[in-house]
């Protein structure tokens, strides 16, 4: 297929364009570092025909979206608005990268039906992208899949994320940190990309939704154990005891759907994972 993927510069967008091109796929890189701007519809259309988009591109950095809420929610939306209405003109289906938007959950483990809930900008910008791929789908027939990973990492991440920031931290030998007591449910960037490249190829698709997780989560202290036992000193590691506002206590990702439908599993949990960041191969 010909497959145009936003974002594909960034930390999931380069190893998911390699992986869709070691599947013999053509992809166009629709990113703002080769020179191209999906907010610019002029630009859009001229692109040459594909059969599906993979939409990645957008504000991430949830402090950005209360310093510069307006330049956040622009790319967040009418980026969505703009790829949406090339697929639709190109017959093209949509594969829409989502987030965790379900805010502090009723029961787990969470699955896609659970009410949705936006607790920052951010999640608030997820949760209206997907109403407009379900607009899109019922209105103008674009298949639309969204894709929710819960917490992502790996090789690539930046260093203000949980996970790279304990490693950094660990070289020095003392890790200093707030909270130890959120779990999350971690999701390798392999299995990520795994899923995207399932749902690209997914054969008659309408318009659904995945949890994308491992289906069990781990507490700060738990992540900083499992760093713990990869090195051969051992740690110093100290906790503020200052839980953030509006903390959700736990995520666990019930993954029963996409694991029926796309035939996805992940593949490596949390300590393979961090083992991998630590002695990359």
């Amino acid at each position: 297929m010909i497959i145009a993927v936003t974002g594909s510069s960034g930390f999931i967008g380069k190893r998911l364009v390699k992986a869709l091109e070691n599947r013999n796929h053509t992809i166009l890189r629709l990113d703002i570092t080769e020179g191209f701007d999906i907010l610019d519809f002029t630009q859009l259309a001229h692109l040459p025909d594909f059969e599906a988009c993979i939409h990645l591109a957008a504000n991430s950095f949830v402090p950005n979206s209360y310093e510069c809420p307006r330049a956040f929610y622009h790319l967040n939306l009418n980026g969505v608005i703009n790829m949406l209405e090339i697929c639709r003109i190109k017959h093209a289906r949509f594969i829409f990268s989502s987030s965790y938007v379900y805010g502090v959950p009723q029961s787990l483990p969470i699955r896609e039906d659970h009410p949705l809930k936006g607790f920052n900008p951010y999640a608030e910008t997820k949760i209206m992208g997907e109403i407009l791929c379900e607009n899109y789908f019922r209105y103008f027939k674009v298949p639309a899949i969204v894709l929710r990973p819960f917490n992502v990492y790996g090789i690539g991440q930046k260093p203000d994320f949980l996970i790279p920031m304990i490693l950094k931290q660990a070289e020095t030998g003392t890790v200093k940190l707030l909270d130890p007591n959120p779990k999350r449910d971690y999701i390798y960037i392999d299995d990520v990309v795994d899923a995207f490249v399932k749902a690209v190829e997914m054969k008659n698709a309408n318009f659904c939704q995945f949890n994308v997780g491992s289906g069990k989560s781990y507490s700060v202290s738990e992540v900083v154990e499992i760093a713990n036992s990869c090195y051969h000193h051992t740690l110093h590691i100290t906790y503020e005891n200052h839980k953030r506002i509006n903390e959700v206590d736990d995520t666990v990702a019930d993954i029963s759907t996409i694991s029926k439908i796309l035939n996805w599993k992940p593949a490596i949990d949390l300590p393979a994972g961090i083992k991998k960041l630590i002695n990359p191969t």
